[in-house]
């Protein structure tokens, strides 16, 4: 059984629907793959109450501790492989976490770290992402899931999702819209990546 691990900093929306969709979709039984835990670095994240009250293990490694970025990586990376398995290391899912990680991080989950961004990448990598689009004149927006690389934001695309950008639309209008686009494609994304690996690894 593959566990999945899946970050989060906030309300955690994004793990929310990847959790609703495994249990949907019963990907125990058609993947070999089950959402084993959600970790946060603020122990205040309101997605942890709720992954709590649905039955899923959750861990607090708060980034506040550690004096610098590679220590809290480091502990960080501790917990995640406790639940790495002997021939199924553990996928690892950001949904909203926000923290740069190191590139030594993203060494070690190579291949095995997915992460949403609510843009159509390559363009608008970063912060502000909303603001910038319409502050640009973009007619279309989106979201795109895509593997983590040492360079922020960018990285293999998995799937992606575009919503039109309306004339009276603010950052937080398109957000909105953006966002349930991000609750479809990247349980979706994941799922793929679940067929895919585990038909190589058949």
């Amino acid at each position: 059984m593959r566990n999945i691990v899946i970050l989060i900093s906030g309300t955690g929306s994004n793990m929310r629907a990847i959790a609703a969709a495994a249990e949907r979709d019963q990907w125990p039984e058609r993947f070999g793959a089950r959402v084993a835990a959600v970790i946060s670095n603020r122990p205040e994240a309101k997605g942890l109450a709720w992954a709590r009250e649905h039955g899923l293990e959750t861990q607090v490694v708060d980034h506040r501790a550690y004096a610098t970025r590679e220590a809290f990586d480091e502990a960080l990376a501790r917990v995640i492989d406790g639940y790495e398995q002997p021939q199924e290391p553990a996928l690892v899912v950001l949904a909203g976490f926000m923290r740069i990680l190191t590139p030594g991080f993203v060494e070690r989950y190579a291949g095995r770290l997915l992460n949403i961004h609510p843009s159509l990448l390559p363009a608008f990598p970063g912060l502000h992402t909303h603001q910038r689009v319409i502050a640009a004149g973009c007619r279309v927006a989106g979201a795109t899931v895509h593997e983590v690389t040492a360079e922020l934001d960018h990285g293999p695309i998995l799937e992606q999702a575009a919503v039109p950008v309306l004339p009276c639309d603010t950052p937080e209008q398109l957000a909105a819209r953006v966002l349930s686009q991000e609750h479809r494609i990247y349980p979706q994304a994941i799922a793929q990546w679940l067929r895919r690996h585990r038909a190589v690894a058949a």
